[in-house]
């Protein structure tokens, strides 16, 4: 008899379990479905995915099936891109882009299993929360993401769905979860992976899903080990596959197991292997077009020169970045509101000299910064991976050092300790060399007068005090000559006097815009404004 029956094995994957008598034409024709896999060890049987096709066709080929498996449904039809904006879209006054849209769609087809691969910048994180809005039956949720990134995923959280009951989840240290929405970040995964088990996940999201790229490290153990338990699996990733196919491997093999043999003859096929004398060297990359092909079942990429029409000039995002010594923080917080109820009234702040409140406050700006400078490392790193350059400000020394210390062999700078003759050739080495895909610098010294167009990224990590200044330095970039869209990131403290500034920055903009289109305005001081808004 030719049977196909629903089966679970120990580690939680789901299969349709293939038991027939031989006979060539069977085997060729279970050789076919879609994720096969032949079992000899204990008893012998086929296995494929639980999929309607597979079942459909095992029907046609006269074998009987089971109640379970003729439960399995097809893949969801595509839904009208129009009706997300209106029906399925939490928020309808931030609009959704079309590619956006068609980017839910691909993952609603694929019944959300899928790799929403498009470029730093263009949205993958509303992309996978909508289609989460959509679903709520995909309850609870891991999300895993990279440390630098979990406080910024809880805000995109609140911004693009109506799901309330999230927890970050830190330290090594598991206890017992009830929430619905659980962000977790890579490093500490394998040490809460009892606990998310037990919670029975339906849905998983992995952002930035390079960092499950090496085999032999505890965190892709994880998630593949993670993933066996979970039936609807989001992979995001805008690192170029032309430059390092490698890396999608893992992420491509969870979705779909049979779409490559296994990893070392995906290594051998699409990363252009040299042996170096110890080992073999996977990070190149070679038959790309025939890997995009394979990929494209699995994953939707679009590149910013794609969608340039769609996009604004400047496209401004706000990146919160959590503090490692955030009890140093609040209390020297708390020692400035204290100083400034004694020592200033908001009335007298403007007519006395105001030195000493400037004071006060550059000793808590550099408590903020060098409490986020990890995560900022981090996520500069994370950025550099994608390929496109990046222009950084910031206005202490101690930053831009700290970042050229790390980034040595592939930055410039400019402050105030690089001689004049010597900032043009900085400027043209990163206009120029490909190797050098990193600009860090000073607010002051290089925020005007400088071409910098070969980046289309701009990240500030410290903010000056006057919008002017940020708009210059953004400038840099966004100059005549500039052929893509331009992105400016904030990567700020979150709630530190570093959010303070921000808001008031845009406040005294608008202040600023109204004047030029000549609306009555009543301006304040940022100093003044800032300390009314401590007391």
């Amino acid at each position: 008899m030719k049977t196909a029956t629903h089966h679970t094995f120990p580690s939680g994957e789901k299969v349709i379990k293939i038991i027939f008598p031989f006979n060539p034409k069977d085997l060729e024709r279970v050789r076919t479905l879609d994720g096969r896999k032949y079992h000899n060890k204990v008893s012998k049987f086929w296995t494929a995915y639980p999929t309607a096709d597979n079942i459909a066709l095992l029907k046609d080929w006269g074998f009987k099936t089971c109640p379970e498996c003729d439960k399995i449904k097809a893949p969801a039809p595509t839904i009208p891109v129009d009706q997300i904006s209106t029906d399925l879209q939490f928020n309808p006054k931030i609009p959704l882009y079309a590619y956006q849209k068609q980017g839910i769609n691909f993952v609603h087809r694929l019944n959300g299993r899928a790799i929403i691969g498009d470029d730093m910048g263009l949205g993958k994180t509303a992309q996978a929360l909508i289609y989460l809005e959509m679903n709520p039956a995909l309850r609870p949720v891991i999300i895993v993401v990279p440390a630098s990134l979990k406080i910024n995923w809880l805000r995109e959280i609140h911004k693009w769905t109506s799901i309330t009951d999230v927890q970050i989840l830190s330290g090594k240290t598991p206890f017992k979860t009830t929430s619905q929405v659980l962000i977790i970040n890579y490093d500490i995964l394998p040490s809460w992976l009892p606990e998310l088990i037990r919670r029975a996940p339906k849905a998983l999201i992995g952002d930035e899903v390079h960092f499950i790229k090496n085999n032999k490290a505890q965190r892709t153990k994880a998630v593949k080990k993670l993933s066996k338990y979970i039936d609807h699996i989001i992979f995001l990733s805008g690192t170029p596959i032309e430059n390092r196919p490698i890396e999608i491997f893992n992420a491509a093999d969870i979705l779909k197991p049979s779409l490559f043999k296994n990893y070392w003859s995906f290594a051998h096929r699409y990363c252009a292997p040299k042996h170096n004398g110890y080992g073999w060297d996977f990070s190149g990359a070679s038959n790309i077009p025939e890997l995009h092909e394979k990929l494209q079942s699995i994953m939707i990429r679009r590149l910013k020169s794609e969608v340039l029409k769609e996009l604004p000039d400047k496209n401004h995002v706000f990146v919160p970045i959590e503090l490692t010594n955030d009890k140093e923080y609040r209390l020297a917080e708390s020692d400035f509101t204290k100083w400034l109820k004694v020592n200033k009234s908001p009335e007298a702040a403007e007519k006395a000299s105001n030195a000493a409140a400037l004071a006060e406050i550059e000793v808590l700006k550099q408590i903020a910064s060098r409490g986020k400078m990890k995560y900022v490392k981090q996520w500069i790193d994370n950025f550099l991976q994608s390929g496109e350059k990046l222009v950084v400000f910031a206005t202490h020394k101690f930053v831009i050092n700290e970042l050229m210390e790390l980034f040595y062999d592939e930055a410039v700078k400019i402050d105030g300790s690089v001689a004049n003759e010597d900032r043009q050739k900085a400027v043209d080495r990163f206009q120029t060399d490909p190797t050098i895909r990193l600009f860090v610098g000073n607010i002051q010294a290089a925020g005007v007068g400088l071409t910098l167009t070969a980046a289309s990224n701009v990240a500030f990590i410290e903010l000056p005090w006057t919008p002017g200044a940020v708009s210059q330095s953004s400038d840099r970039v966004h100059r005549i000559g500039q052929e893509n869209k331009v992105f400016i990131y904030y990567l700020l403290a979150q709630n530190t006097i570093e959010e303070r500034i921000a808001s008031l920055l845009d406040a005294k903009r608008k202040v600023i815009e109204g004047v030029l289109d000549g609306t009555e305005t009543n301006s304040e001081s940022l100093l003044f404004t800032l300390m009314n808004d401590y007391l």
